[in-house]
Order: structure tokens, then C-alpha cells, then sequence
């Protein structure tokens, strides 16, 4: 079965209520179980610092309107893994998107370390609380936990699929960072390393193609768990051999806040695809499973079923300062 039909097949599942046991079977689950065990233990090197709050104003330097930025999703939202504030996603892709904007922007965080698809349900209803300081942009990390947890992967794309459809209806931008290559965590070994790569890649492909059908839009995050970390494990990993570190964080934000700036209208440049760069309209699902395979690649809705994929040039960020805290009392 080709990638592109086994993500529409579990994006469809997701959207009209099928798909309970998951693609694996009963024999490779249970081998992924056994050696999960075996991995947790080999995980079991360093502790992760919790998360430093982000939440703050960024770009105070800059004149006009605050930009709302929010981040919602697992650990890898949060930060943990970091001990500087600066450190964090969320920073990083607030201090930049001020950079871009020449906007002050407020960043508010409501990801929770260990979180699985189905908390989003809870972080959404936390950011809409408060109808007059809806997001502008929010910017959700989700997937790993509901891999290494064997939540149904229909059931994964159903509960973000939710969320997403929440805050479009609200009035926010969205992006997600689809799920991460599970199968590069350095103590994790074959099978498993074959099995959490193989379901990374299929989950991500249907986070695309739900996200896009809800009018959102995602960027593969392979390379935050991908290449360049099998590359450099030692660099590119945290305390724990498994959050991301410092630089880890900044190569994740750095594939994000291109896609973040153009579905608020600040990224500079033509928003026309660049043939010379593979860009081009394809059928929603194959370019959700191109995505999954390249990191980095944005995928966006065009006129259905067709969508947008597109390699946006990065920008290089580096820490940026802590941010001006919010008055007592002051939702952010």
C-alpha cells in the first residue's frame, strides 16, 4: 500500500469514526511493546530539566499591535530539555516572528510535557477562554507521546483535527509540526527503530492531510528526531538522550517560523511555488506523504483535494533574550 493511501486511510478513519486497532497487527505490536520496555530503560541516562516558562513579550523593542502567538502540544512545545528561557520554541519562533514583523509579539504557552493528542481538547479550551485575545498564530507539536503510547493512530489525527478545526473557527492561524522521526533516539534499536519510524512517518502524513482539509497548515519536523540528529546524537540530543537540545530546538523553530510569518502575510517574498525547488500543487495525500518523507517541507491547502508543498528558505536563530513578563493579574 503506497504512503499516500495509507495516510488518506487513516485521515478518513479519523474523520468518520473507524480505525481502532491501528495498521501494525497484533504480532508487531507486541514486539514493539517488548522492546519499548527495553528502550525505556536504555532512555534512562540523564533527566530533563522541566520546561522555563516563555510566556512573555518579545520584540518590545518594535512599535504597533502585539501579534498573539500560542503554543500548544507535548514536550517538545514546551521547551523541556532546555534550561534557558531563551532556549525554548516558543522564544525562538516569538523572537523571530517579531524579527520578520517588526511587531512586538506575545507569546503564551499551554503544551504540557508528556501530553498525547487527546489533550488538545484541554489546551484549546484554555486559549479560547478569552474571546477578545484569541492567537493570531498557533503554532501545535504533537505525535511522539501518541506513538511511543500505541494510541491509534485514527485517533491521534481525529483529536487534533478537532483542535484545529477550534481555533480556525475562532479566527487563529494554524501550524502544526507533524509528528517527529521516532526512529532516530539513539538507544533505540531494530525492530523498533524500523516500527517507530515507520509509524512516525505514517502519522504525520495524516496530521497533514487532516490539518489541511481544516484550513491549516504543517511542516515536517523529521529532521527535529532525523537525519541531522542520527548525524550528530551527541550534539543535537539533550541530558535524557531524548528531548531535543538547545541547538536541536533552534533547528525545529527555524523549519517552523517561515510557515508561521507567511500564514500571517509577513514573510517576505512571493508566495508563487518555485518549480527549481520541487514546489507544486499535488493531490492532498501524496503531498502529505512527500512531506513525511523530507524534513522541513510545508504543506497548505489549495483548491481541494489539491494542496501546496513548498520548501521555504530558513532563516538562522539563535537564543534570543528572556521576555517582559505580563503585569499580575494580565491574561496573556
Amino acid at each position: 500500500m503506497s504512503r499516500a493511501r495509507v495516510a488518506r486511510r487513516i485521515a478518513a478513519g479519523a474523520a468518520y469514526g473507524g480505525g481502532g486497532a491501528g495498521l501494525l497487527g497484533v504480532a508487531a505490536a507486541g514486539v514493539l511493546l517488548a522492546e519499548m520496555r527495553l528502550a525505556k530503560r536504555s532512555l534512562g541516562g540523564g533527566v530533563a530539566p522541566l520546561p522555563p516558562t516563555a510566556d512573555g513579550l518579545y520584540g518590545r523593542g518594535f512599535d504597533g499591535n502585539p501579534l498573539r502567538l500560542a503554543m500548544l502540544g507535548d514536550s517538545t512545545a514546551a521547551g523541556q530539555g532546555v534550561r534557558r528561557v531563551g532556549q525554548t520554541p516558543g522564544a525562538l519562533l516569538a523572537s523571530g516572528l517579531a524579527q520578520v514583523a517588526e511587531r512586538p509579539v506575545e507569546l503564551r504557552n499551554v503544551a504540557l510535557p508528556g501530553a498525547r493528542s487527546d489533550d488538545l481538547e484541554r489546551q484549546t479550551t484554555l486559549l479560547l477562554a478569552h474571546p477578545e485575545r484569541v492567537p493570531d498564530a498557533c503554532v501545535i507539536m504533537i505525535g511522539a507521546n501518541d506513538v511511543t503510547h500505541r494510541v491509534p493512530l485514527t485517533q491521534s489525527v481525529r483529536h487534533l483535527s478537532g483542535a484545529v478545526r477550534r481555533l480556525r473557527a475562532a479566527g487563529a492561524e494554524v501550524v502544526v509540526g507533524t509528528c517527529p522521526d521516532l526512529g532516530t533516539i539513539e538507544p533505540v534499536y531494530q525492530p523498533l527503530r524500523w516500527l517507530a519510524r515507520r509509524l512516525s512517518r505514517q502519522l504525520a502524513a495524516a496530521q497533514t492531510i487532516a490539518v489541511v482539509q481544516r484550513g491549516g497548515r504543517t511542516v515536517s519536523l523529521g529532521d527535529l528526531l532525523g537525519p541531522e540528529f542520527a548525524a550528530n546524537p551527541r550534539e543535537m540530543f539533550g541530558a535524557d538522550n531524548y528531548h531535543p537540545s538547545a541547538e536541536g530546538y533552534a533547528t525545529a523553530a527555524m523549519a517552523v517560523l517561515p510557515t508561521v510569518c507567511a500564514a500571517l502575510g509577513v514573510w517576505p517574498g512571493p508566495e508563487r511555488p518555485e518549480a527549481n525547488r520541487g514546489e507544486g500543487v499535488l493531490p492532498v495525500a501524496v503531498a502529505a506523504a512527500e512531506a513525511a518523507e523530507e524534513a522541513g517541507t510545508e504543506v497548505a491547502g489549495a483548491r481541494a483535494p489539491w494542496a501546496l508543498l513548498r520548501h521555504r528558505r530558513r532563516r538562522r536563530l539563535t537564543e534570543c533574550a528572556a521576555p517582559e513578563r505580563p503585569a499580575e493579574g494580565d491574561p496573556v
